[in-house]
Parts: C-alpha cells; sequence; structure tokens
C-alpha cells in the first residue's frame, strides 16, 4: 500500500492590534514593526500614523512608516520621506541605503548611485556593495563580463 504525504500547509495569523497598543508611541513602534514583519504594512501604517501625529520628528516611527510605503511600492511617499530623513542625519546609512533602493525601483539609476555607494561605505555590507553593482549595470555604467 502506497503512503500518501499531504502538503504542509502554513497558516497565519491576521494581523491583531489590541486597544491601547498604540497608545504610547513605544508601544506602537513595536506594534508597527511587529505587523510589518508579518508583511501587514497598512495595519502597520494604522498605527504609525496616530503616533506620529503625537511625535512627529520620532525617525524610528518615521522610519517604519518608509518601510510600509516601500512594501506597498508607494515610492513617492517614500522617497519624500527619505529626504528629509538623510538631510536631518546624512549619516544613517538605513535610510540612505533606502532612498537609493527608492530611487532605484523608480528607474532613478544615477540618482540612486550615490545613496547606495556611500551606504556601502559606511556599512561595508556585501548586499549593499552588491546592489551598487546592480544599480550600475542598470544605468549601463558596467557591462555584465567587463
Amino acid at each position: 500500500m502506497e503512503e500518501t504525504t499531504q502538503p504542509e500547509v502554513r497558516i497565519q495569523a491576521p494581523a491583531i492590534v489590541f486597544p491601547g497598543a498604540t497608545s504610547r508611541h513605544e508601544t506602537a513602534y513595536r506594534t508597527a514593526h511587529d505587523l510589518l514583519g508579518r508583511r501587514a504594512p497598512r495595519e502597520a501604517l494604522e498605527v504609525i500614523e496616530p503616533a506620529l501625529e503625537e511625535e512627529p520628528t520620532n525617525r524610528g516611527l518615521r522610519s517604519l512608516r518608509v518601510w510600509a510605503y516601500l512594501m506597498r511600492a508607494q515610492l513617492q511617499k517614500a522617497h519624500d520621506e527619505l529626504v528629509e530623513l538623510v538631510a536631518e542625519d546624512p549619516s544613517d546609512a538605513w535610510s540612505r541605503h533606502a532612498l537609493g533602493r527608492a530611487l532605484e525601483r523608480q528607474s532613478r539609476y544615477a540618482e540612486a548611485l550615490p545613496h547606495l555607494r556611500l551606504a556601502a561605505a559606511m556599512t561595508g555590507d556585501p548586499e549593499h556593495e552588491y546592489d551598487v553593482l546592480r544599480v550600475e549595470r542598470l544605468a549601463g555604467q558596467i557591462t555584465p563580463g567587463g
């Protein structure tokens, strides 16, 4: 008799925000970060926006909002917020790299490259260096095998 195996089924619980989970920006940050980790950007934005109304300069919440925008492919919103974040703190490698990626996703390769190069130099992260090479290739600055 042949034994059949059932395919593994993964069920992910829907994102749940409990009452009071957004009343303080620290809690809102943790909740939104968890939601983004679960790939629930719409729900994360619902948590982030009220917290930012109370504390509009909170860089952590603003960075999470950018992450949500990038996940939702709201690239212009992400770009606008990232330009401000980079202007406020040019040493923020995450914001600089995210700005480069947002520009790349809009096919604005020449504008993306300085941000990606600087983020790669700041972090030494091989993934960031790979991003630079990919965008250089897309921009026609290097040719494959060349």
